[in-house]
């Protein structure tokens, strides 16, 4: 009998693991927070940039004290080895201007966002993305991201994966 309730808590334990996984578990509070990508532009040639900005909004009645954000390449960009392209810019805008930030790496974009965000509120980081002159054609590069809020009440909220839109490198 023990063997077998073993077997169902392993069975659930894997179940939740690969929905998770594959971006299928449902979420605590999707609602709290919401992580959306825009660019400038559809297309760009080697050589061009694309502006990608990244908002956050707090739905909540608390601030959000940290977020920790990701972003990757997708799987179909990555398999274009001859797209050539790299973040060279971060920019946060705040109610007086842009300001510069840092962190455009893969594992710490969430500093960028400025220390709180009211309830209410978003707050949008522009990263630049430059195509490198000697950069393949006729492929898209696209990026996915994994977000975690926390708020001031000591909730937190995890979210993802939230994809970009594609930019299409385009021959001149």
């Amino acid at each position: 009998m023990r063997s077998t309730r073993t077997r169902r808590l392993g069975l659930t334990a894997l179940l939740a693991l690969v929905l998770a996984l594959f971006g299928l578990a449902p979420s605590a509070s999707a609602a709290d927070a919401d992580l959306t990508f825009t660019t400038d532009r559809a297309t760009t040639t080697p050589g061009g940039t694309v502006n990608l900005s990244m908002t956050i909004k707090n739905n909540k009645t608390y601030d959000i004290w940290f977020v920790y954000q990701t972003i990757d390449p997708t799987w179909l960009t990555t398999q274009r080895p001859d797209l050539k392209y790299g973040f060279t810019g971060c920019a946060l805008a705040t109610a007086t201007g842009s300001v510069p930030c840092s962190g455009t790496g893969p594992a710490d974009l969430g500093a960028n966002y400025g220390a709180t965000v009211p309830p209410g509120e978003s707050r949008t980081v522009t990263l630049t993305l430059q195509i490198a002159a000697d950069s393949g054609c006729n492929g898209n590069i696209g990026f996915y991201s994994y977000y975690y809020a926390e708020f001031s009440d000591s909730t937190s909220i995890s979210g993802g994966p939230v994809y970009t839109p594609e930019t299409r490198v385009l021959c001149a």
